[in-house]
């Protein structure tokens, strides 16, 4: 995060300025990771990526957590046809391969930062549905729901100030494990040609245009490729640590 707040004065070069003298050199005291193709430093290329990275994992949670959760709420607490409805529109999404229907939504949306991040957050709703929806069934049937119903409290009422912030742990933990699910999303479009087109640096695209010279500069996919591994590693660790906190029976084996 340090990093890509500060891209501009880490990045030693503009990602993308070209040097056309020294086109896929090899790493040294100038370049030290070298540069592609175009002669562009591939350091400042991963370090101004970075940006990109964490654009499109808060982004993408961030559409598909509020799409999912005011969908998820709704249908668990309706009942009836809405719930069959919803539910049954979920399964259908759900079974389908997440990449097709990411592939499918992206090339509707065409290319881009924000036509990506649309892509990816509208196939993550499907599973903030399920979840939001299984723990709207459990929470509404404590005493406290039964006793707002009683006095006469509206749906929205209780929908927002009772289940809501019951709900919020898992939602929280979900939500940041998933980050690191939409950062690989991402970066697979990109590598298909169908997410973040150059020159912007994503760590994706950057990644397919290095398979081109893989024999003569591995670095030119294993850095970008590494840079996702560790972004993802991370969503995944800082994910266990909510949950860890969040969860007071973790907590007490802990203690």
């Amino acid at each position: 995060m340090l990093v890509a707040a500060f891209a501009n004065y880490v990045a030693p070069y503009g990602p993308n300025d070209q040097n056309l003298m020294n086109v896929l050199a090899a790493p040294n005291s100038s370049y030290w990771l070298g540069t592609d193709a175009l002669g562009r430093c591939l350091l400042s290329r991963i370090i101004h990526g970075s940006r990109i990275a964490l654009l499109v994992g808060v982004a993408t949670v961030f559409i598909g957590a509020s799409i999912g959760t005011t969908i998820g709420l709704i249908a668990g607490y309706s009942g009836g046809y809405i719930e069959g409805l919803i539910m049954r529109g979920t399964d259908a999404m759900i079974s389908m391969p997440p990449l097709i229907l990411l592939l499918l939504i992206a090339a509707v949306l065409g290319s881009g930062v924000w036509g990506t991040i649309v892509a990816v957050g509208i196939t993550m709703f499907p599973g903030y549905i399920r979840l939001v929806y299984g723990q709207v069934l459990t929470v509404k049937q404590n005493d406290y729901i039964m006793a707002s119903r009683a006095m006469g409290d509206k749906k929205s009422r209780i929908l927002i100030r009772h289940i809501f912030p019951n709900i919020l742990s898992p939602l929280i933990v979900t939500m940041t494990m998933t980050m690191g699910g939409s950062i690989l999303a991402e970066s697979g479009l990109s590598y298909l040609g169908l997410g973040i087109s150059p020159p912007t640096p994503a760590w994706g695209s950057m990644t397919r245009d290095g398979y081109q010279h893989l024999m003569t500069r591995p670095l030119l996919s294993i850095a970008p490729g590494i840079a996702i591994v560790i972004l993802v590693f991370a969503y995944n660790m800082v994910g266990d640590g909510i949950r860890d906190a969040l969860d007071p029976k973790l907590r007490g084996s802990l203690d």
